[in-house]
């Protein structure tokens, strides 16, 4: 049996690693490694915004309480002694259970209590980390009092008993992780690890193995059911007949044992498989697509750009609709609108491609907001003769490509597949946030119209992208019998 005083210090800001996978809380805490830590200009923002949301809480706070800010724990208890309405960055150990925490706030309430706050950007209290940090709080407190959340659109929400089994779970598990010596055993993720800071450390180490999960479509209940019959590795999986190949978790049905196959195959030997025709509606094609921007004030996100990709007599020409402040929101809406008013009046066959269901969703979304689901244009949008179409349908309908991911980029990038270059090279959805952030705050005329032009640029090689998509799945290599 564990002594208490032998518990490994456990720390709610853990409970985002832990939330994703435990094999990076592991090595965040035990891991001695050289990694590489690649400079995230989405992720410094996320924390600068963060950090500002604090301040601002924080100046609230000050109007109402006397707030004094904590510089250690033994500094925490004085001031928790002295009974400070507000005590500001406090620190709490507890050594018999192995607890320690950082909590932005501790707010005293009549009983003479302090309920545990934090600041997060979040719009909801209901995210597991959130659950487990205040969770975590209370429980070091040894409170009964909801803690509470200062949440992104400056609402407030409340924390109860409702998070200590949450909390319990990552305190019990966190005990059996860092009690072990051994990096914990784990599944690949292509949509968690290949943004994981230790990325560099695990892929080759599943690369070797030739884990299952490395394929797209293989989740790990399907993995683990396929070693338990006896398939271990995407080579084995790949030399399978399809037809042969019992039920496991999440593979089941013939089509999905084929692609998962095929999967194997491509993998290995860089193939592209057709297991079905491949359908694109006829008309007169406008490629489409969408930047948005969630850091907004109330926390609705705030479409900032709607392109197009319009050919004419042969020529490719990119129209948009721009707002230069979150204010102009529902302008933008409206002149989107009417560029979908346009076209319509142009092309009696007009097909809207646009590739995942992002844009479909959004339009959906701003619908709702302005309350205009009964409008002409938008219930020609959303109907059941709606314009849009989804361009990664008929990929993952008709294709078993050699990728781990499905996403725009992953098969237009590919110099097998579509082979298309965005002119800048580190570019994506993330870094136009950033890009559009910086242009709200940027208080040069010179330096705005600098950064337009490089969003607009982006957005039209996006769409280019689709056209050169929707190109590549006509060609005659892939329709050919």
């Amino acid at each position: 049996m564990i002594r208490s005083n032998d518990y490994p210090i456990i720390k709610p800001s853990d409970a985002v690693a832990w939330s994703e996978c435990v094999r990076r809380v592991w090595l965040d805490n035990k891991g001695q490694l050289d990694h590489e830590q690649t400079e995230d200009a989405f992720d410094q923002l996320i924390k600068d915004r963060g950090l500002k949301h604090e301040q601002q809480v924080l100046k609230i706070l000050h109007k109402e309480y006397d707030v004094q800010e904590a510089t250690s724990v033994e500094h925490t208890q004085l001031l928790i002694a002295q009974e400070t309405e507000v005590i500001y960055q406090a620190q709490i150990k507890n050594d018999d259970e192995g607890f320690i925490g950082y909590p932005d706030f501790l707010i005293r309430s009549e009983s003479g209590k302090y309920q545990p706050a934090d600041a997060k950007l979040s719009l909801s209290e209901k995210k597991k980390s959130i659950q487990i940090q205040l969770g975590f709080y209370r429980k070091q407190l040894g409170v009964e009092l909801p803690a509470i959340v200062f949440l992104g659109d400056g609402s407030k929400a409340e924390i109860g008993n409702e998070a200590n089994k949450i909390t319990d779970k990552f305190i019990n598990e966190m005990r059996l992780i860092l009690a072990n010596n051994q990096e914990p055993s784990v599944r690949y993720s292509h949509s968690k690890c290949s943004i994981c800071p230790y990325h560099k450390h695990c892929k080759p180490k599943f690369d070797a193995k030739e884990d299952l999960s490395l394929l797209y479509g293989i989740q790990g209940r399907s993995a683990e059911g396929l070693e338990k019959i006896g398939i271990k590795s995407i080579t084995e999986l790949a030399n399978i007949n399809y037809e042969t190949l019992p039920d496991v978790p999440y593979l089941k049905g013939s089509l999905k044992k084929k692609r998962a196959v095929f999967q194997a195959q491509s993998y290995l030997d860089g193939s592209i498989h057709k297991i079905a025709p491949i359908n694109l509606p006829k008309g007169t094609w406008v490629h489409f697509d969408i930047e948005d921007y969630a850091l907004t004030s109330d926390g609705n996100k705030h479409v900032y750009l709607w392109g197009f990709l319009v050919s004419s007599s042969g020529e490719n020409e990119f129209e948009y609709v721009w707002t230069d402040e979150e204010d102009e929101d529902e302008k933008g809406w409206i002149a989107f609108l009417e560029m979908i008013k346009k076209y319509r009046s142009i092309y009696n066959d007009l097909v809207l491609a646009h590739f995942s269901q992002h844009e479909r969703s959004t339009i959906l979304l701003y619908a709702k907001r302005y309350d205009m689901l009964e409008n002409e244009t938008v219930a020609y949008l959303l109907g059941q003769d709606s314009p849009l179409f989804d361009m990664q349908k008929p990929v993952l309908e008709s294709l078993v490509l050699p990728i781990q991911s499905y996403g725009l980029k992953d098969i237009c990038k590919h110099p097998e597949l579509v082979n298309f270059h965005w002119q800048d090279a580190d570019s994506n959805g993330a870094w136009s946030i950033v890009k559009y952030d910086h242009f709200l705050n940027e208080k040069d005329v010179v330096r705005r119209k600098i950064l337009k032009k490089e969003i607009l640029k982006y957005n039209e090689d996006d769409v280019k992208a689709t056209l050169r998509l929707e190109e590549w799945l006509r060609s005659d290599e892939l329709n050919k019998n």
